[in-house]
């Protein structure tokens, strides 16, 4: 019996995300396939309307778009952080990646702060697609920065100075050398920011107006002003279909790409001019880019003096908010909380169970990153036709946002551990049975005090997930009890002085507790762990 513990125990802790997913993923998903296809709606007939055709075609031109124009941003930037030693260099790395980890509702209100109207610059830009792919670039320069940057610090120096005493000059060893060297992490980088700007929804709801809208802007208004349920159903098929064929060319292209060597980070200081003016400009790119739309937030969230702030507090009749803003706070930290407890619980399962190689655990690991790449806004709509009647009548719970949280955050709670706990060494285990320990006991006493500090920065990226997920709240979250993302979003949609405060001093607010929890997650990510995350 004792020989057949260690797969009892990893079935019986299989059953947790197993059941998870099937009520929260698969369910929802199965019931906006039935209201897609079937009954008396469009079904795919509606993809023959030019309409939707014009939503089609932006969503794709727009993401290549962004994509390249935030490859082209960023790799410069990549090449300052991984291969110069610079004094704050931790620090910019930190700053680099607070955009990042924003809600894209807090993006998109920085950007309106600064390039809207009335804004810092004096331009009006909102409603065009240039405003909508600055703000993509701003919101995805830490992801080029990340994944090719962790690759680019270890990059073998001695190579590309080899080329140079060969007589090629300094682009061509570059191009000749280092760019190759990299193409694998900049396919991968790309594809993140792809499917991140193909399904863009915050920024484009913000910034894009009328004239502009992806497939997930286009599901949120037929579902919340037109009422069309059985068309958002299709486009939401469409869209989960046409990020299912991303990612198994992601797979498919990233499986073939060839390694090249690596060796131990050696950063070293900027020599001669041109090295640093290079570096310079940089910097100046990152201080306009990157610091500017947060700080215009901070600064318009203080342009009646502390007026914004004092009137988050007030419970005006006259307010749009149901209930004072300073609650919908307490509503965030609250729903967060559930959601981070929730993904772990379900993470960590997920992750003791595909340390053990094998077929099926290729498709359970599949399976666990489905959520990854479906759209926030599909999950919280299929929640919205699927689980607000018997059998799974949950539309009064108040464990129905945090569960939609909690769905978004599993697959990064996954990410994070499962190198670590592959990484131990299995004897460790192994003996800690001979000496009769129960499975929980081994856990406890071998595996977590290697694993904590990786499930910690789990936590704390869960949490921020949490804090700031806009694209299923919005759709579930009930009247009530909106969200600080949610609230942001209600704010902006009403003109006046008043709202458009209270509104900078909410992203400001989710601003400072978002980089406060990216600090915090940066001290504890262990060191063997990749640039990522």
């Amino acid at each position: 019996m004792d020989k057949y513990r260690p797969a009892l125990t990893r079935a019986a802790l299989a059953v947790v995300p197993l059941a998870f997913l099937a009520v929260f993923f698969a369910y929802p998903v199965a019931s906006l396939v039935g209201l897609g296809l079937g009954g008396d709606g469009p079904g795919l007939g509606l993809l023959t309307d030019s309409g939707v055709r014009h939503v089609l075609w932006f969503t794709v031109w727009q993401a290549v778009a962004s994509t390249v124009l935030t490859v082209l941003v960023a790799l410069p930037g990549a090449a300052v952080l991984a291969r110069f030693d610079l004094p704050g260099r931790a620090v910019i790395r930190a700053l680099v990646t607070v955009p990042f980890v924003l809600p894209t509702v807090v993006v998109g209100a920085a950007f309106l702060a600064l390039i809207g109207p009335d804004g810092l610059l004096g331009i009006e830009l909102d409603r065009t697609v240039w405003a909508i792919l600055a703000a993509h670039v701003f919101f995805n320069y830490a992801v080029v920065v990340r994944i090719v940057g962790s690759v680019w610090a270890q990059l073998d120096r001695r190579q590309e100075e080899a080329a140079r005493m060969l007589g090629s000059s300094r682009f061509a060893a570059f191009r000749r050398v280092t760019l190759p060297a990299l193409r694998p992490a900049i396919a991968a980088a790309s594809s993140v920011v792809f499917l991140f700007t193909f399904t863009s929804f915050g920024i484009v709801q913000i910034l894009g107006g009328p004239e502009y809208a992806t497939l997930e802007v286009e599901i949120y208004r037929r579902t919340v002003y037109q009422l069309d349920l059985s068309g958002a159903a299709v486009l939401s098929l469409v869209q989960f279909f046409a990020v299912a064929v991303l990612l198994a060319l992601d797979g498919l292209l990233t499986g073939k790409a060839r390694a090249s060597r690596l060796v131990e980070p050696a950063p070293r200081r900027p020599r001669g001019r041109l090295e640093w003016a290079f570096v310079g400009a940089n910097l100046v790119v990152l201080v306009v880019l990157l610091m500017a739309p947060l700080a215009v937030l901070v600064e318009r969230s203080f342009a009646n003096g502390l007026g914004s702030w004092k009137a988050l507090a007030s419970s005006d009749s006259s307010s749009v908010l149901p209930v004072p803003a300073w609650q919908t706070v307490a509503t965030s930290l609250q729903y967060a909380v559930i959601a981070t407890a929730l993904a772990v619980v379900v993470g960590v399962c997920a992750a003791v169970v595909l340390t053990r190689p094998g077929r099926l655990g290729g498709v359970f690991g599949l399976l666990l990153m489905l959520p990854l790449g479906t759209s926030a806004v599909t999950v919280g709509f299929g929640f919205l036709v699927a689980l607000d009647e018997p059998p799974l009548d949950l539309r009064d719970s108040p464990l129905l946002v945090p569960c939609a949280q909690a769905l978004v955050a599993v697959p990064f709670v996954v990410r994070a551990v499962l190198p670590v706990l592959r990484a131990i060494d299995n004897r460790l285990r192994e003996a800690a049975a001979v000496l009769g320990a129960p499975p929980l006991r081994v856990w406890w006493r071998v595996d977590l005090p290697l694993v904590w500090r990786a499930l910690a920065a789990a936590t704390g990226f869960a949490f921020a997930i949490s804090l700031g997920e806009f694209g299923a709240t919005v759709f579930i979250a009930r009247a009530d009890s909106p969200t600080i993302p949610v609230a942001i979003a209600i704010l902006l949609g009403r003109p006046g002085e008043v709202n458009s405060g209270q509104a900078m001093a909410l992203a400001t607010i989710l601003m400072v507790l978002c980089s406060v929890t990216l600090v915090v997650l940066d001290r504890l990510r262990p060191s063997n762990a990749g640039g990522e995350l």
